[in-house]
């Protein structure tokens, strides 16, 4: 009988052709694709309207000329205290107004490669990790840049101290300003990156889900062609065989004396740990302690040897006789 159970087994592998990957990994495939299709890059503009918002005021916060505003910081200062007239200016301050429109340019730049880096891997290998690391290593360039730049200005006014006025407010203070509101551009950023990172995510967890079903459906697909199989193949019990009764007893046993050898063990395990706990608050004995106890020692078998001797057994008694009167 066994080889016949062997060829019902085999022809429910044959005949069922969920047991085969190639239907999984193709549905997988074209959900991917799908997917994909509806992520657009402009997805990108609503978190990015905080760093829009930033490279908008960025255009309001300089010391030189800027373009159609013109010198917007002396036209701000004048809006606040009407009577005030600024200095003669002996030189005109570089002017930085692009840098933060430049920075950002390129932090889109870097969110469009990432974009096309998530949608490559995602197709090749979804997966969280991969979406993980390649998030990780475009927000690590973004970070960079952000922080080098006021790190540079912040170099760059310290040896401008010593150039001079001149160097110090026409370079180094307004390449410092810009390169703060780059920092803060970059900052703000980060919510484009983590929307591409949640949307991607969100492939990989609906294939972990669609495996799931696979998987649940296929366990009882099998189970329902073996149950059929079996059904119309007539097998009775009087068809198994001395033999697989005894391999059968002899797995019961087995698995019984494993349970209890497991049980033994456990308990075992209890007892060392608690004589562990136990011996690991006894104090130390150390030298003087056991001299102590030798001491002791030695003045019992002392007293004892006294107390067998027949003049300290004949004072005993006289001392009991006087206690008695």
């Amino acid at each position: 009988m066994p080889n016949q159970n062997g060829t019902i087994s085999e022809k429910i592998f044959e005949s069922t052709d969920l047991f085969r990957k190639d239907g999984l990994e193709e549905e997988i495939e074209n959900v991917v694709k799908s997917y994909l299709d509806k992520i657009k890059f402009s997805l990108i503009i609503k978190p990015a309207i905080i760093s829009i918002v930033a490279l908008i005021i960025s255009f309001f916060m300089d010391i030189s000329n800027v373009p159609i505003l013109g010198n917007i910081s002396v036209a701000i200062a004048k809006s606040f205290f009407p009577g005030w007239q600024p200095a003669a200016e002996a030189f005109q301050p570089f002017q930085f107004w692009w840098l933060p429109l430049i920075t950002y340019a390129f932090f889109i730049f870097l969110a469009f490669l990432t974009y096309n880096k998530l949608k490559e891997e995602v197709l090749r290998n979804p997966a969280s990790e991969t979406i993980d690391r390649v998030i990780d290593s475009y927000s690590s360039v973004i970070d960079s840049i952000s922080t080098a730049l006021p790190l540079l200005g912040a170099a760059l006014l310290l040896i401008s101290i010593r150039l001079g006025e001149e160097i110090f407010l026409g370079l180094s203070v307004p390449f410092e300003i810009k390169a703060l509101i780059v920092l803060a551009i970059g900052k703000l950023f980060e919510p484009v990156l983590d929307q591409l990172s949640v949307e991607f995510q969100n492939i990989v967890s609906h294939i972990q889900d669609l495996k799931e079903r696979y998987f649940s459906r296929l366990q009882i697909e099998s189970t329902k062609g073996i149950l059929e199989k079996l059904g119309g193949s007539n097998i009775s019990a009087e068809q198994i065989s001395k033999e697989q009764l005894t391999n059968i007893e002899n797995y019961k046993k087995l698995m019984v004396e494993i349970s209890n050898i497991s049980l033994a063990v456990k308990e075992n395990y209890v007892m060392v740990h608690n004589l562990i706990e136990k011996i690991s608050v006894i104090p130390l004995i150390n030298k003087e302690k056991i001299d102590e106890l030798k001491s002791l020692a030695n003045s019992i078998s002392q007293a004892s040897a006294s107390l067998s001797n027949e003049n300290t057994v004949t004072g005993l008694k006289y001392l009991e006789s006087i206690v008695k009167k």
